[in-house]
């Protein structure tokens, strides 16, 4: 190729490569028109005033809670009951060997029945003591018993009186033995103390019971209440006699009302929290361990709520649907407290003034325009 066909083949391809940037340069794309949504309810969001409330959290306890225990030393020979079995007062739970607690019982009639007998004989010598002492005091009086023999017959009667009188006293003294060995007996059968159920078993057949090992432990249902810890900085809203509100970690438990019975008058050194004792209302869903909330009144603030129909969740994070300035709506997550009805309040992330969607109905509106109806 000569070079003058050489540089006009040259010439042509730089003039083409010119021509298709020039026109790179002078092609812009239409920006994409976001897509209208119409139909939709908009509101705008509102602060307002709302019931300010400190919350503690706390543990329920029964009221009662008794730990059955032997008084002696025994094997035990039958235990009645199971872990979640409902006993009545008096109901037998526990029986321990009595062997022991018998013969001592026999023995104890057995110094009674001696005490009584002593009496017997000692209120006979009495007796004809005493008569004797008479017949002698008619003598004496007639002048015909010297007084040293009167004084002697008077003697005999004083000491046949203090006889009698010991023997009153042992008979009283074998009476208690009795009476505390028949106790001994009956403690070989341990009884509920009171209406309850079982919440704990340690004892089993064979076993030897020794005083305070606790064998069973019944706490009453009738009543329980919830211990809540609260930070010394807030005891100022707690007052004994104080109606609260409390809710309970069970299926459909709702929201109880209880009230404040008892308030531990000293600071845990670790938490510096106080325990507040809140008696909870009669109801068959409540059980000792339960985790509670109690929430004690302390005015009034100003907070933010939505309708909880605009809330979209994604897995463990809640959001709104917000609308710009410019009618376009975006995703944004947001902190929520507790709902009140159809009402819940947002913590963080929205503020009064913005305008969300009310409903979106599970629609997908994150960047599209949201058209308001007049």
């Amino acid at each position: 190729m000569t070079d003058l066909r050489r540089l006009c083949w040259l010439s042509l391809v730089l003039a083409s490569a010119a021509t298709l940037a020039g026109c790179g340069r002078n092609e812009h794309p239409a920006a994409a028109t976001p897509e209208t949504v119409r139909g939709l309810s908009v509101l705008e969001v509102k602060s307002a005033s709302v019931a300010d409330r400190l919350e503690a959290v706390g543990t329920v306890r029964a009221a009662s809670t008794s730990a059955i225990s032997s008084r002696a030393v025994a094997n035990i020979l039958e235990v009645r009951v199971r872990e979640g079995d409902r006993v009545r007062r008096g109901q037998a739970l526990v029986v321990i060997d009595s062997a022991q607690p018998a013969a001592a019982l026999e023995g104890a009639q057995a110094a009674l029945a001696a005490a009584r007998q002593q009496i017997s004989a000692a209120a006979a010598d009495y007796g004809l003591a005493d008569a004797t002492f008479r017949r002698y005091q008619d003598l004496y009086n007639k002048k015909s018993v010297s007084p040293q023999e009167f004084d002697e017959i008077k003697a005999r009667r004083e000491m046949a009186l203090a006889r009698r009188e010991s023997a009153r006293a042992a008979e009283a003294q074998a009476q208690a033995g009795v009476q505390q060995a028949q106790v001994g007996v009956n403690d070989t059968t341990l009884r509920a103390p009171f209406d309850g159920v079982v919440i704990q078993k340690t004892a089993d057949p064979g076993m030897l019971a020794t005083p305070g090992l606790p064998l069973l432990v019944i706490e009453d249902t009738r009543s329980y209440r919830l211990e809540a810890s609260i930070d010394e900085g807030e005891m100022h809203w707690v007052r004994p006699g104080q109606t609260v509100e409390v809710s309970l970690e069970v299926p459909g438990g709702g929201t109880l009302s209880g009230q404040v019975t008892e308030i531990v008058p000293t600071a845990d050194a670790s938490s510096r929290t106080f325990t507040v004792k809140v008696q909870l209302p009669a109801d068959s869903l409540i059980r000792s361990g339960l985790f509670g909330r109690a929430r004690f009144p302390r005015g009034e603030r100003q907070a933010v709520r939505v309708p909880r129909s605009a809330v979209i969740e994604r897995g463990q994070l809640e959001a709104l649907y917000v609308i710009g300035s410019d009618g376009i709506a975006t995703l944004r997550y947001v902190t929520l407290g507790k709902p009140s009805g159809d009402q819940v309040e947002v913590l963080s992330g929205l503020v009064a003034g913005e305008r969300i969607v009310a409903a979106p109905g599970g629609q997908e509106l994150a960047g599209k325009r949201i058209e308001v109806q007049p």
